[in-house]
């Protein structure tokens, strides 16, 4: 036996004992993973706190969160809503029981089956520090309760007017950013939460975390301390913006997340760039435990049970075996499955509005006999005015 036969078989030995120690270490890597996060429930709260007609896109910012939470597997039982007006029912409303959040209109985000748990005057301060800290009367229904727990992973969205360290709700009261902070030191104190993504969508936002000091927070804002946080796509007919930009590109990146995604913080972090916003968007992760790099979208915006069922025995701590194929009339193939959207929400976005059909403005018959009478007038005089009629 030469000397390179005894390289190879050498070099082959050693592949035989690497190969189980690296599938090992790949099969710990991913129990790592997987057990990461370590909540057990998803909750949402969901506020807008503008009223009024002109206000249209704070509430359809809402609703476009709440229908990507609702697709990604949170339920209504674990969503809290509060809609501080009925924008579907508005009399101003040319298509009642719509809350249209593109040009095309035809993504109808308030949908067939949404659950307002606060509307219209419920929609105050105190209600809103009430559900987060838990001190409701006992005679609160469910529906209205924030039930979460210290395994909860919470996701809290904002939307409305706001300024340096406030927020307005209705335009009759405010929230500013300490008692905010204090109200998530309460959370966290009563072991309400495991970890809490705080997103809102406002003037000024970034001002709205700056008081922060708990444990495991995460916070995104639409716009830098002496920023506005612009409005999106006017409509015509109806008189009003229908969205905000940084909540109109959240939507559109969430569009792109399915329950098995794995998009992370770091992806969200890039939505809506100066570029596109031109605020600019701001987050704080100096509380938040964990890398945002590894936590993913739907840590917060879903609702994916980490179940991985087995027949066979896993011990994590030895060498784990590849399992054998088995061959054999009663094999059973099991195609792919992938997750496809409810709409086909990236083609409306991107869609061109459609074409409606041209009619004369207000007073433009009026103002064309008007004409027509001036130049006949300069032309003939008025001696001839008895030839018109």
């Amino acid at each position: 036996m030469n000397y390179c036969n005894l390289i190879t078989i050498f070099a082959f030995i050693n592949l035989l004992v690497s190969i189980p120690h690296g599938y090992s270490n790949y099969v710990e890597t991913k129990a790592g993973q997987f057990f990461s996060s370590g909540h057990t429930n998803n909750w949402a709260v969901l506020v807008c706190t503008s009223r009024f007609w002109f206000n249209y896109r704070h509430v359809a910012n809402t609703l476009s969160v709440y229908r990507s939470v609702k697709r990604l597997g949170i339920p209504d039982s674990h969503i809290v809503l509060m809609l501080a007006d009925d924008m579907a029912c508005n009399y101003r409303n040319p298509k009642p029981a719509t809350v249209f959040s593109h040009k095309n209109m035809e993504l109808n985000v308030y949908g067939d089956d949404v659950e307002v748990d606060y509307r219209g005057y419920e929609v105050t301060v105190e209600n809103f520090l009430r559900v987060l800290t838990g001190r409701l009367p006992p005679s609160t229904p469910r529906s209205k309760r924030l039930l979460s727990d210290d395994r909860s992973n919470i996701l809290i969205y904002l939307t409305g007017h706001g300024g340096n360290g406030f927020l307005k709700f209705q335009d009759s009261e405010e929230i500013s950013n300490m008692e905010l902070a204090d109200a998530f030191e309460q959370m966290w104190q009563k072991r309400r939460y495991n970890e809490l993504l705080f997103i809102i969508d406002t003037c000024q936002g970034a001002s709205m975390y700056e008081r922060f000091y708990s444990p495991n927070l995460m916070a995104l804002a639409s716009s830098q301390v002496g920023e506005d946080s612009l409005s999106h796509q006017p409509d015509l007919g109806i008189g009003v913006h229908l969205m905000d930009k940084y909540t109109f590109y959240l939507l559109e990146f969430l569009e792109e997340v399915h329950p098995a995604s794995q998009a992370n913080m770091n992806d969200l972090f890039k939505v809506c760039p100066q570029s596109q916003c031109v605020s600019t968007p701001g987050h704080r992760t100096d509380l938040f435990q964990r890398d945002p790099g590894s936590v993913l979208i739907t840590d917060f915006f879903g609702s994916v049970r980490k179940v991985e069922i087995t027949k066979d025995t896993i011990n994590l701590t030895s060498p784990v075996e590849p399992p054998i194929k088995r061959s054999g009339s009663s094999d059973i193939q099991i195609e792919s499955l992938t997750y496809v959207d409810q709409l086909p929400v990236a083609e409306i976005i991107h869609q061109k509005p459609k074409q409606k059909d041209w009619h004369p403005p207000d007073g433009f018959i009026l103002g064309l006999w008007t004409l027509i009478l001036l130049v006949f007038f300069q032309t003939y005089g008025i001696k001839h005015l008895k030839h018109i009629f």
